[in-house]
């Protein structure tokens, strides 16, 4: 009996302890999977996340460097030499077109103008007598001496006559007979001539006389004419409407032929000339819009002309732009550039540059929230860098359609880390 009670007592205090024994065990389970779960918890970072969507082509601005030109400037100089007497503008004078600018001496010209005026007025004299025809008072003396010389002939032949005869009868001398033959043969040549006068007074001028003399004339009016010119050459006239930039000489200077004298700026509108890669001229077109930048100024502007050779040093074809707009102020030789927006067809991704996690070897990443039995974990993902564009950027890599990518706070974040998304709006 004994032994039977104290088998019970030993198998009631083995249970006992037994129990008391598996007390702490499981009390040990329950307090680590509670500080496993609070742990978790406490470590789950909230992130922001982007979901990225696909893009197939994205948009870069190239800029392009020239100079701002006028549209016409010119070194004014006269086309001969002279003495250098008037000026009539100063640096920054505005001037129209056919405004006088400068002046040479043109005495010694305008003397032989006078000269020449006055052998035309003599020619032009001639060639009216000519045209007029003679005078019946001309005519009349003519007539007059004809008939005279004729009496006198008259005379002399009976003189001759009588003294043949006394030659013949030894009267006279030979050299007396010779002398009046001689007479007679002299009164009959002034006869011939006056009457060759008469008739030329009598049928008129001829037409030959005429025309030379209005050749004479002619020629006298181009020479004239030449004068004229070179008086207008000397002095300088305003080819446009401009700006003088720049006045080289002074009164009393004597300048050559082609010599610049002053440099006249036109004042419209000006325009740009750019220098641009041959490959990007199929993206330009004559006519077309652009924008160029001036200083802080942006201006729109039209292509009117791309200009067929390329430039051997930078290699470049120059477009030529006039600006719109109130660009008459704008001057010349400033800075230009132009602005090309290009489009790349490419598939790609667009995120905010906050997203970028830098790599090893200059290259780059970003973290990707991924899904896994109801918790996310953190993946490094690398990435290609195509394009950056003020806050955002556009890539493609080890990303793909839906990925929810780390947006902000990338600093805190490590790989297989547990993270709690929260989405945020695309930048794309």
């Amino acid at each position: 009996m004994v032994s039977k009670s104290l088998s019970k007592k030993l198998a009631a205090i083995g249970s006992v302890g037994l129990l008391v024994i598996g007390i702490p065990f499981a009390t040990s389970k329950i307090t680590a999977r509670s500080s496993v779960e609070t742990e978790s918890k406490l470590t789950i970072l909230p992130v922001e996340i982007l979901e990225v969507r696909q893009a197939n082509s994205y948009q870069i601005v190239r800029n392009y460097t020239g100079e701002v030109a006028a549209r016409r400037a010119s070194e004014l100089g006269f086309e001969r030499s002279g003495n250098l007497v008037w000026f009539g503008v100063d640096r920054g004078d505005r001037v129209v077109r056919g405004t006088a600018i400068a002046k040479l001496d043109t005495r010694n010209l305008e003397a032989q103008r006078a000269r020449l005026l006055a052998q035309k007025a003599q020619a032009l004299a001639v060639l009216s007598e000519l045209q007029n025809g003679a005078r019946s008072e001309d005519i009349a003396a003519a007539r007059a001496e004809v008939s005279n010389l004729s009496n006198q002939l008259q005379l002399e032949k009976i003189k001759v006559d009588r003294r043949r005869y006394l030659y013949s009868q030894g009267a006279i001398g030979r050299e007396t007979l010779d002398e009046v033959t001689y007479r007679t043969k002299a009164l009959s040549d002034r006869l011939n001539i006056a009457r060759s006068r008469l008739a030329e007074l009598l049928n008129g001028t001829r037409k030959e006389q005429i025309a030379a003399q209005r050749a004479a004339v002619r020629q006298l009016d181009a020479s004239i004419a030449e004068l004229d010119v070179n008086i207008d050459k000397s002095t300088i006239r305003a080819p446009f409407s401009g700006i003088i930039a720049a006045r080289k000489m002074d009164e009393g200077t004597v300048v050559g032929a082609g010599q610049s004298v002053v440099r006249l700026v036109e004042d419209t509108a000006p325009e740009v000339e750019i220098g641009v890669p041959d490959r990007i001229l199929s993206e330009l077109q004559i006519g077309s819009q652009q924008m160029i930048k001036v200083s802080d100024r942006t201006y729109q502007a039209r292509i009117t002309a791309i200009l067929p050779e390329i430039d051997p040093a930078t290699r470049t074809r120059t477009i030529v732009l006039k600006l719109a707009g109130n660009s008459n102020a704008i001057a010349s030789k400033q800075i230009a550039r132009l602005q090309i927006k290009q489009k790349v067809n490419t598939a790609g991704y667009w995120l905010p540059t906050t997203a970028l996690v830098k790599a090893e070897k200059g290259l780059w990443s970003c973290f990707v929230a991924i899904e896994k039995a109801g918790n996310y974990r953190i993946e490094k993902r690398d990435l290609e860098l195509l394009h950056s564009d003020g806050d955002r950027v556009f890539v493609r890599g080890m990303v793909s359609e839906g990925d929810k990518v780390v947006a902000e706070g990338t600093q805190r974040i490590v790989p297989d880390r547990l993270v709690r998304p929260i989405q945020v709006a695309s930048k794309d």
